[in-house]
């Protein structure tokens, strides 16, 4: 694996292209003009679930894609359009000016500066590591609302009708479509059958053909020859072509606040998206990862999104899985990408104004659906049940009250579960077995004993202020119902790295309680962080300089007791 490090200085932000040879540069540049060839439809795709005006699609190829190549590290990582942040920011933005005006268009780029400037914050203060407080199961949860929502939001388009609900209001969009259905446009229904089925068919038997690319430009080449608009097959109108204008995105005062929690969101979502995307293929390729350089990227390409008058940009895994399977291995793929979009901009966009808006929302529709991941939610209901719950609340909520709260909602119940394992985790006492004597560890249950007038008790978790109690209150029911009476409480702390200053005072009471009951208390397994922490708060003199060892052998042999060998395995 190459070194970075050896890399000369100068070429220290290239790290997504460098090292390269010539062969493998050609091979870039033709597989990121064959991912061009598949992608386009999509970021097309991508505006109009944003509310944004087509072209601006095509803009969060150029410059952001070429930002990314530069500052970013991710060899793989496509960095473009995404459906979940377009979702997030239409949801709120739509209430605040109508879709694809300028005023619009001014807070799609304000949300992308927005975003840029958390992530550079992020980049400043290293804070990569956030992308790990976003569980899986709840990001498959809060993917598949997104799916359900944007797949609801484009009915109306494939049913050639006006649905008269923002985005943020998925059941009633939904219900207005069934109730109206007999006043759907049967020749915009038809073409949107068609390539919805051509799409998720070849999807299933030829997916290296591009359906949708050939679904673009054939609907534009009949809608032109035909006049799909005189037959009352909405298209797009006319669109303005050329490289994208440059300048600041002018909010009001009070928009800018407004926009700050969608931004909030967007960010949060492009850290948990971005990183799971670049550490998988990187680990496929065995390539180094490095969150913090991509963090940079990803903010440079948002500011040029901002200044490019498109929308907010993210590192897509779908995107990166296409880039993939066409055979990229660097940025310079990406490059092509970019190259091939300006010849589009330059010589092509008149064209998009004939592209019919059900056959966008028909390839929008597709990608939406296949957002839900059913066997990821089939796998987490198998072998999880309370996290295949959480997974359903999450797409509920994004569903019902918009994907902004939903995103929030989602990293909340990923804290929340590590909070409720760590609140009551696992505890144990070892108990001689009954078929050989063996000491073994069964769940703490007051009654248990594991010698004569002693009991060795684990706690699966660190203690803190949250959990403490439930620490005391359990030792002391374990004390008071051993038969027999007890001489000797050994914990074993092995899992227990920390101790806070709550836990602390808690735990002093504690020791004083066992105390006051002739128990001499016992810590076993205590590692130097936690013995740090013990002699910091006074845990150490409490229960006695003599009365904590580093390993469970020492803490048992002070309480006069001879332990089987197996135990040093538990």
């Amino acid at each position: 694996m190459h070194n970075p490090d050896d890399r000369p200085a100068r070429l220290s932000i290239l790290k997504g292209i460098f090292p390269v040879d010539r062969a493998c540069a050609w091979r870039d540049v033709l597989s990121g003009i064959s991912l061009a060839s598949m992608d386009i439809p999509q970021v097309l795709g991508y505006a109009r679930i944003a509310g944004m005006p087509t072209v601006t699609g095509l803009y969060t190829v150029f410059l952001p894609l070429v930002a990314f190549a530069l500052f970013g590290a991710s060899r793989h990582l496509v960095v473009a359009a995404d459906s979940a942040t377009a979702t997030i920011f239409a949801s709120r933005a739509s209430t605040l000016a109508p879709m694809g005006s300028a005023a619009y268009v001014a807070l799609a780029g304000m949300v992308a500066l927005l975003t840029a400037a958390l992530l550079l914050l992020a980049r400043i203060f290293k804070l990569g590591f956030l992308a790990d407080f976003l569980s899986r199961t709840v990001l498959v949860g809060f993917l598949t609302g997104v799916g359900v929502q944007v797949s609801i939001a484009m009915l109306g388009d494939m049913f050639g009708m006006t649905v008269p609900y923002p985005s943020s209001r998925s059941l009633a969009q939904v219900f207005y479509v069934i109730v109206h259905a007999a006043q759907a446009h049967l020749p915009t229904l038809a073409l949107t059958a068609l390539v919805v089925g051509a799409i998720l068919l070849c999807k299933r038997f030829l997916p290296r053909v591009p359906v949708p690319l050939i679904a673009v430009v054939g609907s534009i080449a009949a809608s032109k020859t035909f006049d799909f608009a005189a037959h009352g097959i909405s298209v797009l109108g006319p669109i303005a072509g050329g490289l994208p204008p440059l300048g600041f995105p002018a909010v009001t005062w009070q928009q800018f606040l407004d926009l700050i929690p969608v931004a909030a969101s967007c960010f949060v979502m492009i850290i948990a998206q971005s990183a799971a995307a670049a550490r998988v293929f990187a680990q496929q390729y065995h390539e180094e990862v490095d969150t913090n350089a991509d963090i940079l990227g990803l903010a440079a390409a948002n500011a040029a999104a901002a200044f490019s008058g498109t929308f907010v940009v993210n590192g897509s895994p779908t995107q990166t899985a296409m880039a993939e399977r066409a055979g990229t291995r660097s940025q310079i793929a990406q490059l092509a990408f970019a190259a091939v979009v300006v010849v589009v901009l330059l010589f092509f966009g008149t064209y998009l104004q004939y592209l019919p808006h059900c056959v966008l929302a028909g390839i929008v529709f597709t990608i939406a659906v296949g957002l839900v991941n059913v066997p990821s939610l089939a796998a987490i209901r198998s072998e999880s049940p309370g996290e295949f719950a959480l997974a359903l609340v999450t797409a509920a909520a994004v569903v019902m009250v918009g994907v902004e709260h939903g995103i929030l909602l989602a990293v909340a119940l990923s804290l929340l579960r590590h909070v409720r394992h760590s609140y009551r985790p696992h505890t144990m006492v070892l108990e001689p077995s009954a078929a050989n004597g063996k000491w073994q560890p069964v769940p703490a249950t007051p009654g248990i004993m594991t010698a004569p007038g002693l009991i060795v008790y684990r706690f699966g978790s660190d203690l803190f202020f949250a959990n403490d109690h439930l620490f005391s209150q359990e030792v002391l029911k374990l004390v008071d119902a051993a038969p027999g009476g007890v001489r000797a409480f050994v914990v074993d702390a092995g899992a227990i790295t920390a101790l806070d200053y709550s836990a602390a005072r808690t735990l002093s009471d504690l020791i004083g309680d066992v105390h006051d009951r002739k128990v001499d208390v016992i810590f076993g397994r205590v590692t130097p962080y936690l013995r740090s922490d013990m002699d910091r708060h006074g845990i150490t003199q409490v229960v006695g300089e003599s009365n904590v060892f580093a390993t469970l052998h020492e803490a048992l042999s002070a309480a006069g007791v001879s332990p089987p060998h197996e135990v040093s395995a538990v």
